[in-house]
């Protein structure tokens, strides 16, 4: 048994013995593959407002590769392939040959060819020296992404080599359209002396428009959002509280007159602070852009209300009279009789009471609700220049300028009695509104109808029809 022991482990210390001086010739025989030129440093500087680290595409930046050559190795040329898209002008790059701890002059010939940079030595660089080649105002591709290296070396010895493998990248950010854009205006030279006059570049920086319109596009449209959400529903609880103001009964008098007084009487921004920090307070927790539509909601309909009042009381007494006559109820009066001439009367009002509420959206910026006013806000504090601002004005214009001169056309066309249009075989009835007579038979019909038409069939009282039957084939005229 020992026997057999002692000859296994003679065996195996003699494979072993084997492997090993194989090992040491391969590593004899094999070429030792090594780098010659080591990479220490592949970065670009940042360049974002406020931030030495983060790199913007399409925003002036500095690259810069650095090389250690070996300690038998003359470089004489060096080829960087930036990222596909930048820029970058011969001028702007700087080469800086290190030996040891001198800094030597050393000149060269710089070529850019698309994105590729070259460098010439006019002489070689020592053995063993460090090699930096730094491009200023480069421009990186402004859609970003992570950059690793690329390129070749040439020694003094015309021997061209790929640039080692490397983890080092640069990240790029990427830059919308409108700040790329911004970027192309500050170049500019126009712009630049545009900007040296201090009023113009406080108020009007062609760049800062630029980055403003689309950011606070999507600001105007949650100002726009709240104002079509709240007007509409502002109408109907404004002609309640109308209704409830001119109410013959003291207490619903009583309700809507101290509701519209109280709303009236104090400032919408108050208002506001009371339901953004007084109801969370009780427990009620609602989304702010919700809680700004029903606060403007609730201050609106005050304001409708007194308009709609003041619409219905200049109505003339005898529009009641004529239509209870004809057998309307109260309420048959007040929605087909009285409430379409109201409303014809008071679109102008109701017109500016719309256009009060679209820029009264700007106060719900003090309670964090995102829209037009807190975007600019936000980018005149980034910038320190009014000029969001300015263009802020700009989207509130958009909507009140053209708004009121449309207001304007149709109560112009309505003053004029009727709207232009193609006449037709109706147009030229004898009854058409064009030529009835006043306080004609003719006109007398015509209201007749049109009052079984608002008020439907059998509302108007058969007794009146036949008396003005009788009436029109004893040739009478009826006075109404």
């Amino acid at each position: 048994m020992q026997n057999v022991i002692s000859f296994i482990k003679t065996h195996v210390a003699g494979v072993a013995a084997l492997l090993v001086a194989a090992m040491l010739a391969a590593s004899f025989v094999l070429p030792v593959q090594a780098q010659a030129l080591e990479v220490e440093r592949w970065t670009a500087k940042g360049n974002a407002d406020g931030d030495s680290v983060t790199v913007m595409g399409a925003t002036p930046t500095r690259v810069t590769w650095q090389g250690q050559s070996a300690e038998d190795e003359s470089v004489a040329s060096v080829s960087l392939d930036l990222p596909e898209g930048s820029t970058v002008e011969p001028e702007n790059v700087k080469t800086t040959v290190i030996a040891g701890l001198d800094r030597l002059e050393v000149a060269s010939q710089t070529t850019v060819d698309g994105s590729t940079v070259t460098v010439v030595l006019d002489e070689p660089a020592p053995v063993g020296a460090l090699i930096m080649v730094e491009c200023n105002r480069t421009l990186l591709p402004g859609e970003g992404g992570s950059f690793g290296l690329a390129g070749s070396y040439t020694t003094v010895d015309g021997q061209t080599h790929d640039m080692p493998a490397t983890d080092k990248v640069i990240d790029v950010v990427g830059k919308s359209p409108s700040e790329q854009l911004a970027n192309w205006l500050n170049q500019q030279e126009w712009v630049k002396a545009w900007n040296s006059n201090k009023f113009l570049h406080l108020f009007f920086d062609p760049a800062i428009i630029a980055t403003s319109v689309p950011a606070l596009f999507a600001g105007w449209l949650v100002s726009l959002g709240v104002v079509v959400i709240s007007f509409p529903l502002a109408i109907p609880l404004g002609l309640l509280l109308s209704f409830l103001r001119m109410a013959k009964h003291r207490l619903p008098r009583a309700i809507g007159a101290t509701y519209i007084n109280i709303v009236r009487g104090t400032p919408l921004f108050l208002q506001l602070y009371i339901a953004y920090f007084g109801l969370p307070l009780m427990g009620v927790q609602l989304d702010p852009f919700a809680m700004g539509a029903i606060v403007l909601i609730m201050n609106s309909s005050a304001y409708l209300a007194e308009i709609f009042r003041a619409g219905i009381q200049s109505i003339s007494q005898g529009q009641f009279e004529a239509a209870r006559s004809l057998g309307m109820n109260g309420m048959q009066t007040m929605f087909f009789v009285i409430i379409p001439q109201t409303v014809r009367r008071v679109i102008p009002t109701m017109t500016s009471e719309f256009i009060l509420m679209y820029k009264d959206t700007s106060l719900l910026a003090a309670v964090g609700v995102t829209e037009l006013m807190m975007y600019a806000k936000t980018i005149t504090a980034a910038t320190g220049n009014v000029t969001p601002y300015i263009v802020a004005a700009g989207f509130y214009l958009i909507v009140t300028i053209p708004l009121t001169k449309l207001i304007n056309t149709m109560e112009t066309r309505m003053a004029n009695g009727r709207r232009k249009h193609k006449k037709g075989p109706a147009d030229r009835s004898i009854t058409s509104a064009a030529s009835v007579v006043p306080d004609s038979d003719a006109a007398v019909a015509r209201s007749i109808r049109m009052s079984e038409t608002f008020a439907g069939p059998g509302s108007v009282d058969d007794a009146t029809v036949r008396i003005y039957d009788d009436a029109k084939r004893n040739g009478n005229h009826i006075s109404h």
